[in-house]
């Protein structure tokens, strides 16, 4: 399974961006799939999750009603529109899939993820 990111880059604060995940291998469809956010030094951690029908999305406090997760398993591709930017979302954005479908925060479950892109928000 391969996991390519596209879309980050240098925004102002109050911005938008948009991220892409293309996968390729393994069955989507099946996979859930979950955005994380990695600030120097520290750990990734969870933006955003969407099951693996869309049905069920979930968010972190500190991105909720300001990011949206959405998939298209036609495509094979998973999106993060980002909306009203602040300097504190900046980082290394990656996406990861979860065979097994379920609802996870750890990134530990996740054992494919991409190779990250950039999100850099100016103030």
């Amino acid at each position: 399974v391969q996991l390519v990111e596209s879309g980050g880059g240098l925004v102002q604060a109050g911005g938008p961006l948009r991220l892409s995940c293309a996968v390729s291998g393994g069955t989507f469809r099946q996979f859930a799939m979950g955005w994380f956010r990695q600030a120097p030094g520290s750990q990734p951690d969870v933006v955003a999750w969407i099951s693996p029908d869309a049905e069920t999305t979930s968010y972190s406090d500190s991105v909720k009603a300001r990011f949206a997760i959405s998939r298209d398993n036609a495509k094979n591709t998973v999106y993060l529109q980002m909306n009203n930017l602040k300097p504190e979302d900046t980082g290394v954005y990656y996406c990861a899939a979860d065979p097994k479908g379920v609802y996870s925060y750890t990134p530990a479950n996740y054992p494919h993820w991409g190779q990250g892109t950039q999100v850099t928000v100016s103030s």
